[in-house]
């Protein structure tokens, strides 16, 4: 279908996300630097199959985290490229230190951010209590309600972003806006877009070597509140040209937009004013309370930043009764951001409306139709607050195992195996002796079965493993990721000891804390002595953006253990790649295609950068080789309790994204193992042995028989990536031959007494 438009226009059937990867092709970006987050993830996907069929020769750079994501991007401006980036609620809170930075020095860029609730408690929906935080960062916001706007606001934000010399946001809602499919009208031309945009034209180009100049100089007063009048200045000069952006793009589009939309404005007496998605449910009410004889009308803004509060003010001047919705709250400021803005544009333009408002929809909690009514009958009534919350529903009260609650508590009694952990004297070696393999089955699960993780995930299995062999209580501190989004779904739990989570980046951390403070009590006497083992449990790419909490962790030398579960993405949010993931392997952010042949670089090697830190313990263990994974289990819980860090990784099956077949994939992990990728070996005070070699034992198999067992790698084994394949059997040679070297280094202690052992 096409339109009658002055510029030639086709109809797309998409989402939010969508639009805004077309428009983003559509301009012709230089680069992309990115961190994949629900419910943002879709552009960076979409951009990354875009350039593997050759659509865009856009550069890509998929961070280990969105403050490192923020700073590529900054760079690249710097640079004199045209550069875009999307994100939302907490990675837009860590990379929020480096917006201010960029404004600052006033380098233009775009950003997507997609709406989200920000943790915690952790929920992936749609509502607005990330974008608030940027308020006061000296970017524009432009806040598209509609799926069409989100193409139509990308364009008009670069414009805008290279005309005032700002960084730009272009904001809508997670889940709604970006995920809802909606006829849209695009342009067929790209020219069309980049004629509109216009050539990109740098005042001071960092990159000329004839003319050089200094960028984020140290100032003081009075140097810095002239830095900040200049910003005012872009600010006011942004409000100012916007309207004109508006017009000058329905010429040729044939949409004009202003900084504020209004329904029935001319005569309503009564106005709810909100923000994105919910404008559209909120004219369906207002037509329902009009056909009962009300006169009802609604409010939305365009634009968030410079706040448009003249033309927001001509939009409700004549209504008696106003009811702002927030869908986030400014907490102890009796209101959420919008609410208070608008009261203060009320109070300063001599509103004579009586304002109330109320929180909702947070989380992603629908907004219906209904409930335009009842907000309006709550903002009506006079006995009602001035501020509250709509939708709170009572919980239920803490119950224990005897009322019907979940779990009885773990006694040290049923955890043991009848082994014994014994440290040899001279060589500092740690050995489990006793017990057995049948023993530890019979140990009670501290993870329960009732979870919700795939059919063949790895992720309760590596867990079980490494559970089984520990006899101490355990405390467990999960980041972010599939194991705790399928064991913690409120009010239900899957854990029957102490459990915490905290967010990807900084969960090591975290748990040194709660472990320094709980052997302060000890010390004290405000806690039972005893053993515990604190454990943190990451995967899904925590060992990326997590990584530099991880290693300050292991050099500060806290007494706990750090077990990772290498499914070799980031699985929680739909398979990007992420720095585990094998070289060539397909993802949604490392698509394969005329142009691209999946993940561009080597797999991580994390254990030898645990072990670089020069921590007592560090072990690879796999499901495939049961024995050897519970008593390195054991040997980490050992130096955990005793001496310092721990490090243990497995590899761990993800059937969805790896493609393959649920009930095989223990054979699917041997052969990752007899293939050399994911060897098994222990660190020990810096002595490296080999646990198993497959070569040894006959059992070595090149890299794709293992590659051809999974669909994500099932490419590399044909003729066309021949070379990806040949590189990554190299490079895994290389690796195996090392740790063969060193283990076989070792000078071996054949006749050590038994009395040279200790017990601890």
């Amino acid at each position: 279908m096409e339109s009658n438009l002055a510029e030639k226009q086709v109809v797309e059937y998409a989402s939010g996300n969508e639009m805004a990867a077309i428009a983003i092709k559509q301009i012709g970006y230089d680069l992309m630097g990115y961190y994949p987050i629900t419910p943002s993830t879709q552009i960076a996907e979409n951009l990354d199959e875009m350039r593997a069929k050759g659509e865009t020769d856009l550069i890509m750079i998929a961070a280990e985290g969105e403050h490192s994501a923020a700073g590529i991007c900054y760079g690249a401006s710097v640079g004199g490229g045209r550069v875009i980036n999307a994100t939302s609620a907490n990675g837009l809170l860590y990379a929020l230190e480096q917006f201010p930075v960029q404004s600052g020095t006033r380098y233009p860029m775009v950003m997507n951010v997609v709406c989200r609730t920000v943790s915690g408690p952790l929920s992936i929906k749609g509502d607005h209590s990330d974008i608030m935080y940027l308020l006061n960062a000296g970017w524009p916001i432009l806040f598209a309600h509609t799926v069409q706007q989100v193409y139509d606001f990308n364009l008009i934000a670069l414009k805008l972003a290279e005309r005032v010399r700002l960084p730009v946001v272009v904001a809508y809602d997670g889940f709604f806006t970006s995920h809802q499919k909606r006829r849209c009208l695009r342009f067929e031309d790209d020219r069309t877009v980049r004629q509109f945009i216009g050539p990109k034209r740098d005042a001071y180009p960092f990159l000329d070597l004839d003319n050089p100049i200094t960028v984020g100089s140290y100032m003081n007063e009075p140097d810095l509140i002239n830095n900040r009048y200049q910003l005012h200045l872009a600010m006011c000069q942004a409000d100012e040209l916007i309207p004109k952006l508006f017009e000058e793009y329905g010429a040729i589009s044939g949409r004009e937009y202003g900084k504020v939309e209004s329904y029935f404005r001319e005569d309503a007496e009564e106005m709810l004013v909100l923000l994105g998605s919910s404008y559209e449910t909120a004219k369906e009410g207002v037509d329902k309370l009009r056909r009962n004889g009300k006169k009802a009308g609604a409010v939305t803004l365009n634009v968030l930043r410079p706040f448009p509060e003249k033309e927001l003010f001509a939009a409700c001047k004549l209504a008696d009764t106003m009811l702002v919705a927030d869908r986030q709250d400014s907490y102890g400021a009796w209101g959420g951001n919008l609410s208070l803005e608008v009261r203060a544009m009320m109070q300063k333009f001599g509103g004579h409306a009586r304002i109330k408002s109320l929180v909702y929809g947070l989380g992603g909690k629908d907004f219906f139709a209904e409930d335009v009514e009842q907000m309006l009958d709550f903002a009506r009534d006079s006995g009602t607050p001035d501020f509250d919350y709509y939708g709170v529903t009572p919980g239920a009260g803490r119950q224990t195992a005897d009322q019907g609650g979940f779990f009885a508590p773990l006694t040290k009694e049923k955890t043991q195996i009848g082994a014994t952990v014994v440290q040899r004297q001279t060589s500092g070696e740690v050995q489990v002796e006793g017990g057995s393999l049948n023993a530890t089955a019979a140990v009670p699960k501290r993870l329960a079965p009732g979870h919700g993780a795939c059919p063949g995930c790895g992720i309760p299995v590596n867990l079980n493993l490494l559970l089984r062999a520990i006899e101490d209580p355990v405390v467990l501190l999960f980041q972010t990721g599939c194991g705790m989004i399928v064991t913690t779904p409120y009010p239900k739990t899957s854990f029957k000891v102490p459990y915490l989570h905290n967010l990807f980046q900084n969960g090591a951390a975290t748990l040194s804390g709660l472990a320094e403070i709980c052997y302060r009590k000890q010390r004290k006497g405000e806690l039972p002595q005893g053993d515990i083992i604190f454990i943190m449990v990451s995967g899904d790419g925590g060992m990326d953006i997590g990584m530099g909490s991880a290693l300050g962790t292991a050099l500060r030398g806290h007494r706990l253990l750090l077990f990772e579960y290498d499914n070799g993405g980031y699985m929680n949010t739909g398979y990007q790649l992420s720095y585990s993931t094998p070289k060539g392997a397909r993802s949604s952010t490392s698509h394969v295609g005329a142009k691209q042949y999946g993940k561009t670089f080597f797999h991580k090697d994390m254990p030898r950068i645990m072990a670089a830190a020069g921590i007592p313990y560090v072990a690879t263990a796999a499901e495939s080789n049961p024995t050897d994974f519970i008593k390195k289990a054991a040997k980490a819980a050992f130096y955990a309790r005793t001496e310092g860090p721990a490090y243990l990784k497995a590899l761990s099956a993800c059937p969805l994204n790896w493609n393959d077949n649920p009930a095989t994939e223990r054979k699917v992990i041997e052969a990752g193992v007899n293939c050399c990728f994911f060897p098994l070996y222990e660190i020990e005070q810096g002595t490296t042995r080999l646990s198993y070699a497959p070569d040894a034992a006959g059992k070595k198999i090149p890299v794709t028989d293992w590659l051809a067992m999974m669909g994500r790698t099932k490419h590399l084994c044909g003729e066309e990536y021949k070379e990806v394949a040949e590189s990554l059997q190299r490079e895994v040679d290389r690796r195996y031959q090392r740790l063969k070297a060193e283990s076989e280094n070792i000078k071996s202690c054949q006749d050590v007494n038994s009395s040279d052992c200790i017990l601890r």
